[in-house]
């Protein structure tokens, strides 16, 4: 647990973690440098409960402090927490019990409940629907580039797993970039299909605040391992939708050398024209263009938007995760 002026939240999650059902378990919190009272309450804690184990350092930012506490845990899983957030008493117990189980597995993730309800946006409410309709390993592949499918803090993993990757500051989120590279050696995550943490979300957070977990920010990530993985032996794929999500992902992927070659649209009044100098076709003129090997990505907003564009793609003989993905 990383914890940085938290002294507002901070009693709450530590009270969660010492009502789990499991109890074997010790809580490594390393403070940031907190200037507010965190430290006298983590010290607190520390000295009610031998399980939390408490380490100061300077104040160096989320990345520095998530890879120092990364090498004094001990145990075989490391399961992450925020300061802010609250666990389910079974949380532990039930992500161990999956881990001990699916020995193949290099981590899990949970579902969760983002509160407060009363302050949460149409936005957030839907990113939540969608972070809890990933069930299963196949689910986290194939949503891999359309959001971070297992939130940060929900996440139970192997510990020689996150220090083979460790976490990196790249300007892009930290945690989206360690799964993505742990996705593509194929390593293999699921979850447990159970809202077994209650996520907070408030406009001081620090995925509100930093630019490093802005739109922008997250497009440049997304576009660096689809650059990579996705489109890494060809710089011709086929686009489809140029709304501002699309036309977004395009300019961060020519930035590696990967142009379109042909867009695909519904909006009936772009049908027939060019974009970026490429040709506009229906879905059902997608054939008149694609070459055989052809890659696509569908970039579209919304749940029930790229469910659609998933039906449209699938009528005309494409196969996800072998002939397009989706990528926000």
């Amino acid at each position: 647990m990383p914890v940085y002026n938290a002294q507002g939240t901070l009693t709450t999650a530590l009270e969660s973690l010492r009502r789990q059902t499991f109890v074997d378990w010790e809580c490594v919190l390393c403070d940031d440098g907190s200037t507010d009272d965190t430290l006298t309450i983590a010290q607190a804690f520390a000295a009610m409960d031998p399980r939390i184990t408490l380490f100061q350092r300077n104040h160096a930012g989320l990345v520095a402090t998530l890879n120092a506490g990364l090498l004094l845990c001990r145990a075989r899983y490391v399961a992450r927490l925020d300061a802010d957030d609250i666990c389910h008493r079974q949380r532990l117990a039930a992500q161990h019990e999956c881990l001990v189980r699916h020995s193949e597995l290099a981590g899990v993730g949970c579902s969760v409940r983002v509160f407060p309800r009363s302050s949460l946006g149409a936005d957030r409410r839907e990113y939540e629907a969608w972070l809890n309709t990933v069930a299963t390993e196949s689910d986290i592949v194939r949503d891999r580039f359309v959001e971070c499918p297992l939130a940060h803090p929900t996440w139970f993993f192997k510990r020689d797993v996150l220090l083979e990757f460790g976490y990196r500051d790249m300007g892009w989120p930290e945690d989206y970039d360690l799964l993505l590279r742990v996705l593509g050696k194929g390593l293999r995550l699921s979850t447990v299909k159970r809202r077994l943490l209650s996520w907070r979300d408030s406009s001081s957070r620090l995925s509100r605040t930093a630019q490093t977990y802005d739109i922008e920010s997250f497009t440049q990530c997304r576009a660096h391992f689809i650059a990579e993985d996705w489109l890494g032996n060809t710089a011709r794929y086929g686009l489809w939708g140029y709304g501002r999500t699309g036309r977004t992902l395009a300019r961060a992927l020519a930035n590696h050398g990967k142009k379109p070659a042909y867009v695909v649209e519904l909006h009936p009044g772009r049908i027939g024209q060019r974009i970026l100098g490429v040709p506009v076709v229906a879905p059902s003129s997608l054939a008149s263009v694609r070459r055989p090997g052809d890659r696509v990505i569908v970039s579209v907003a919304g749940l029930q938007q790229r469910d659609d564009a998933r039906r449209l793609a699938s009528a005309q003989g494409l196969v996800e995760g072998v002939d397009f993905i989706c990528a926000a």
